[in-house]
């Protein structure tokens, strides 16, 4: 796992610099301490630069940008690919000569001169975010893996493109601006993120996962995406047609035990020490159990806790699991004070607003784990959205068989227009009935009901906070309208756009899902990787510690994507097939226990002094100043919350997040 960056001149006079390019490298030293290397090439059009953070091949000789055998195609590379040595192998056989004693980045530079981009990406296996120069076609690709568990950010401006793992790469270059984009701040709201390919700087964008971009030296730029979570790929339905329930879950338990048994072996592969986060949840346990297979040294598990509020711990079970495996366990404890201490660092590393307070414990058990020489760590990400974990979830799909669906059959249309306008009535004027009323005013407009697995401002409350009609509409490149990359309702102040543009390609393409396997769909494309995905890599990669996913194995999201929601919740039971699935590999009071999650107190935080700082520097912050917000109601917002009269901390966390980010990054005092 690595740091990239670099930029091609391919309509501008402008020729890349050394020094330039160093600057934009070394922005993230954290992400690669172990090495840097730039390339330039002859014509001074293209640079490309990487930070090392050694992990397969220590070598010199596996040292980045990399070439092919006659320096005509090179490659900067964050990440792993982990089949590359059948690949390796492959390409051998087909009479490629590889220069390095077991490097898996020149397994990228040999496969494009076999197979061409298309065919790379179709074959590797891993988390990656790569750039590639071909000189003889006068082109750079840009890749981001299928599911994105490794981010990719590039702008488009003035004939040059610039691209790099972190924003604050892309930033240090003197041609950047930094400013806001609104209406990316706009869907911020609504999704505690930015969806790609938006990123809150205007102008800057990530690559959306699963997608890849070529830039051409006639200045003629094309993109498309080359995987998606949809059904269809994972096995026949023919397989189970027929077949009982219980011949049916024996079926997919037998495909997911193999899948994952597969996927955690794959993520061992390592030349440096490895550990993994363990919870005490299903999902952390069983890479626990898997994992210790196939090593025959103690595994190192590390596991964090509450100081100040035990009772969100988990530290009880995770050791019990420690004891099972015989794990050398690390734990940490922290409370108020370090959270406060780290908030500088946190808008730091997370380049742009990410306003999910499980960033917080995340660093500190990462930071444990760097401390105790740990570079390689396993997580348990991508599970829930995959199994329908979330409690959340469970409530979604009863609404849509108790009052949706009734709704939809019941209701005459001549009445549903009014039934929205009261609704909407009601919750502009009864704050804690805003989200009910949502739900009411979604169903009259025939409008999805699930966005978002973790929703902030619902629309009837963002609408008071950031009115719609003072977002500006944006003037991203046409070219990333022309592609799909940024779909045109991206561009309306309706954040519904998002889950529209999305929804909408996937019911054309596979008509009749089922609403699970939709609300799965649509989590797969927004909150897993451009919240949970980038808060790993942003907080993990800022202590020089790899994460690695094996539950977002690309083969078991194609198997579980063709698993019907019938099998998947029969009797209401979240991530029943998964319980099943490693029964006999982790102890039962650790599948059937009650599932907590991982979190912080944030709630408790916020009404005490820090609540106050929050209120502070919120209404301080130079964005307030620049009348989008309404600053009353966000006065209302941390008094109801302080007084404890309603919950308001993700409101409050969400605003915090955003005005703290402009602080740093865009205000003209904090450059």
């Amino acid at each position: 796992m690595c740091g990239i960056a670099g930029l091609f001149s391919y309509a501008s006079e402008a020729r890349v610099e050394d020094a330039t390019l160093v600057r934009m490298r070394d922005t993230m030293i954290h992400r690669g301490p172990d090495g840097a290397g730039n390339w330039i090439s002859q014509d001074g059009r293209v640079g490309l630069a990487h930070r090392r953070l050694s992990i397969i091949d220590l070598s010199t000789a596996a040292a980045q940008p990399m070439a092919n055998e006659d320096g005509t195609v090179m490659v900067t590379f964050n990440g792993e690919i982990y089949n590359y040595r059948p690949l390796r192998a492959e390409l051998a056989t087909a009479g490629h000569r590889f220069r390095t004693d077991h490097s898996d980045t020149e397994v990228l530079l040999h496969g494009y001169e076999e197979w061409g981009l298309d065919g790379l990406l179709a074959r590797i296996e891993g988390d990656y975010a790569f750039a590639l120069w071909d000189e003889k076609a006068g082109a750079l690709h840009l890749a981001r893996d299928r599911i994105g568990v490794k981010p990719l950010y590039f702008s488009l401006q003035d004939g040059l493109c610039l691209f790099g793992s972190e924003i604050k790469a892309i930033v240090a270059h003197p041609a950047v601006r930094r400013e806001v984009e609104p209406m990316a701040m706009y869907h911020y709201l609504s999704f505690i993120t930015t969806p790609a390919p938006f990123t809150m700087f205007k102008g800057i964008y990530k690559m959306p996962a699963g997608w890849h971009m070529t830039v051409r030296k006639n200045g003629k730029i094309t993109a498309k995406r080359y995987w998606d979570a949809v059904p269809g790929k994972g096995f026949d339905r023919k397989a189970i047609r027929g077949l009982d329930d219980e011949k049916r879950d024996r079926f997919y338990i037998d495909g997911i035990r193999s899948r994952l048994t597969s996927a955690v072996e794959k993520r061992m592969m390592s030349d440096v020490p490895f550990g993994v986060f363990l919870s005490g949840g299903v999902d952390s346990s069983t890479n626990v159990a898997l994992m210790s297979r196939y090593t025959d040294q103690p595994l190192n598990t590390f596991s964090i806790g509450f100081r100040d509020h035990t009772e969100l711990n988990e530290l009880e079970y995770a050791d019990l699991v420690a004891k099972k495996f015989k794990t050398k366990h690390h734990e940490v404890l922290i409370e108020e004070s370090d959270m406060v201490g780290y908030l500088d660092n946190l808008i730091h590393h997370q380049d742009e607003p990410i306003a999910d307070w499980v960033c917080i414990p995340l660093y500190f058990v990462s930071k444990l784990a760097h401390d105790s020489g740990i570079t390689v760590v396993q997580v348990g990400e991508g599970s829930d959205e995959q199994f329908s974990g979330y409690g959340s979830y469970m409530s979604y799909l009863r609404i849509y068989r108790k009052i949706w669906d009734p709704f939809e059959r019941y209701v005459p249309g001549f009445l549903r227009p009014a039934i929205g306008a009261t609704a909407r009535a009601v919750g502009r004027n009864v704050r804690g009935l805003a989200v009910h009323a949502d739900f009411i005013d979604r169903a009259a407009r025939g409008r999805e009901l699930f966005w978002n697995g973790a929703m902030s401002f619902w629309d009837i409350q963002k609408e008071q906070v950031l009115p719609a009609s003072r977002i500006p509409v944006p003037k991203p490149p046409e070219a990333l309208i022309e592609c799909g990359m940024l779909p045109r309702e991206y561009l309306d102040a309706d954040s519904f756009g998002v889950v529209h543009s999305m929804l909408d390609a996937l019911d054309r393409a596979h008509p009749g899902l089922d609403p699970l396997t939709r609300m799965i769909h649509n989590e797969l494309r927004v909150r897993l990787p451009e919240l949970l995905l980038m808060r790993v890599d942003k907080i993990s990669m800022s202590v020089s510690l790899e994460g690695r996913v094996p539950f977002l194995d690309h083969g078991l999201v194609d198997f579980t994507m063709d698993i019907p929601m019938a099998d998947k919740v029969r009797g209401g039971e979240p991530k029943r097939l998964l319980k099943r699935a490693v029964e006999g590999w982790i102890p039962d009071e650790i599948i059937y226990r009650k599932k907590m999650g991982f979190g912080a107190p944030m709630a408790h935080w916020m009404r005490g002094d820090f609540g106050e700082r929050v209120e502070r520097e919120i209404l301080a912050s130079s964005l307030m100043q620049r009348g989008w917000f309404e600053n009353d109601v966000i006065r209302s917002l941390c008094a109801e919350h302080r007084s404890g009269r309603r919950d308001n901390s993700l409101h409050l966390w969400t605003l915090f997040n955003l005005t703290a980010w402009y602080d740093y990054w865009v205000a003209p005092t904090r450059h």
